[in-house]
């Protein structure tokens, strides 16, 4: 990767009327005061780079279930997935994955399967960290079926700033690990439900990288993990 490369990331093209918006303001700006003009170009320069979209290296090992958001672990805990999605009644264990203004708002499928179902639901726009988001705020949901049968249940999460759930896929599609399938505008929290029985291999706090940290294993038997912070 070049020196360049590094700073530098593709746009996803959602964020194409949005950096062209900001541009033109930014000149508009100028014509008032240069100063308002330099606040316009940084605000430019920051939307680009909220709509950016790297490439990804995500692990293709069989059973591996892959974190679908940048962004930090902000609960972990049972819970029973969207009604909607028509899934089992039994809580399961659910990660969520809090992303700030700054993280990349690209989302990818946690695991490759089958897209068995896809709910939307208006709601309301609670800060996406607390955990009554969950079940109060706008959210878009997708039941995922592997090829074993066991279903991961991914829900796109609308925050306090969000407004805007994007989702590119559709009913009976294929996705691959990694594979991109949303993104949530300007701030928000995506969930994974894990099938029963499946520990978390991540722990409150974390870091996780969307495609690429590995968010559990369904062949491993390690019991859930504790984290520590320093």
């Amino acid at each position: 990767m070049t020196m360049l490369g590094t700073f530098v990331k593709p746009m996803h093209r959602e964020g194409i009327p949005f950096v062209a918006g900001f541009t033109i303001v930014s000149a508009l700006l100028f014509l008032i005061a240069d100063e308002l003009g330099w606040v316009g170009i940084g605000l430019t320069v920051w939307c680009y780079y909220f709509f950016r979209d790297p490439k990804r290296t995500t692990p293709i090992r069989e059973g591996l279930i892959v974190s679908p958001a940048d962004g930090v672990v902000s609960l972990i805990e049972p819970a029973t997935p969207p009604a909607e999605l028509g899934m089992t009644d039994t809580p399961l264990t659910r990660v969520s994955v809090f992303m700030n203004v700054f993280n990349c708002h690209v989302n990818r499928s946690p695991v490759a399967g089958t897209v068995e179902a896809i709910a939307y639901r208006p709601g309301k726009f609670f800060n996406a960290s607390l955990d009554k988001a969950s079940s109060d705020n706008e959210r878009n949901s997708l039941c995922l079926r592997m090829e074993d049968g066991r279903q991961v249940a991914v829900v796109q999460i609308a925050g306090l700033v969000a407004r805007r759930i994007v989702c590119f896929v559709a009913k009976d599609q294929p996705l691959m690990t990694g594979e991109r399938f949303g993104l949530i505008r300007f701030g928000s929290r995506l969930d994974v439900y894990l099938p029963e029985g499946v520990e978390p291999m991540v722990s409150v706090g974390q870091t996780m990288v969307a495609g690429e940290t590995v968010l559990a294993d369904l062949q491993s038997s390690e019991q859930a993990r504790a984290g520590r912070t320093a």
